[in-house]
């Protein structure tokens, strides 16, 4: 009866074991997997509306200085908040660059940016059913539709893949060289995205995010030089990354001119 009783009482700790093993792996798998990509596309979501609606409400008399801090401190708030579920990318060219310079899995990749691009999308929604619809026609539902002619595309190509340059080597020193880390990442990439709508909003819009002008884009059907906005950023992570890989980066991320 005794020899009984304790096999019964190692069967049923085996099992409570067991299931709590079992709801570990699947908390683990859903944070590992799962809650970044959906982190992806709330941050995103956000951020797009938020951009969205400081175009189409801008104040005519606030210039550019409106849409430049509105953005600036929508992506500071949201990259402090979600860093330690997502990293807080929130936008493609980001993520190509981290994970070229070692800051993500391969395997993610593809989830990150569905997960932004319907993020995108679905800021730009929420944009439109909060804004009169007679300003969002005026303002082309705060779609990129800055370049007006073929004699401006150089111009809007080069400030893009420069701007888009800056921004991300902010991203890349200061959240994954490890030479370089710093609490002070949401704030620094939050104003070099302030500084770089206010320098460059006229030559391009200054979009520095396919995310941002695809979402707009699909809800207006507006996709005239919508190009320039993805090979202009992605260029400029693609820049940025080889930077850091070849000169500013740490032992770790430097691939040449090591000890």
């Amino acid at each position: 009866m005794e020899k009984m009783e304790m096999e019964d009482t190692a069967e049923s700790a085996l099992m409570k074991k067991g299931k709590k093993a079992s709801g570990t792996q699947m908390q683990n798998r859903y944070e590992r997997l799962f809650q970044p990509c959906l982190a992806e596309l709330v941050g995103t979501m956000f951020f797009v509306f938020i951009g969205c609606v400081s175009v189409i409400e801008n104040v005519p008399a606030a210039g550019r200085l409106q849409p430049a801090l509105v953005h600036g401190l929508a992506v500071a708030v949201l990259v402090a908040l979600m860093d330690k579920i997502s990293g807080s990318h929130f936008n493609p060219p980001f993520t190509i660059a981290i994970y070229l310079c070692g800051g993500m899995e391969l395997i993610m990749v593809g989830p990150y940016l569905v997960s932004q691009l319907i993020g995108g999308v679905l800021g730009a929604g929420m944009a439109k059913l909060m804004t009169p619809a007679q300003r969002y026609q005026n303002a082309t539902g705060a779609a990129f539709d800055t370049i007006q002619s073929h004699g401006q595309l150089f111009e809007a190509i080069f400030g893009e893949v420069v701007m888009t340059c800056l921004v991300t080597m902010v991203v890349l020193l200061g959240a994954v060289n490890s030479k370089t880390k710093t609490p002070l990442v949401p704030f620094l990439v939050g104003a070099t995205i302030v500084i770089n709508i206010l320098a460059g909003g006229d030559i391009s819009g200054t979009c520095l995010n396919p995310a941002r002008a695809f979402g707009p884009a699909v809800l207006v059907n507006h996709w005239t030089y919508h190009w320039v906005y993805w090979v202009g950023p992605i260029g400029g992570a693609l820049v940025a990354a080889v930077l850091v890989r070849l000169i500013l980066g740490d032992n770790k991320l430097r691939i040449i001119m090591k000890p």
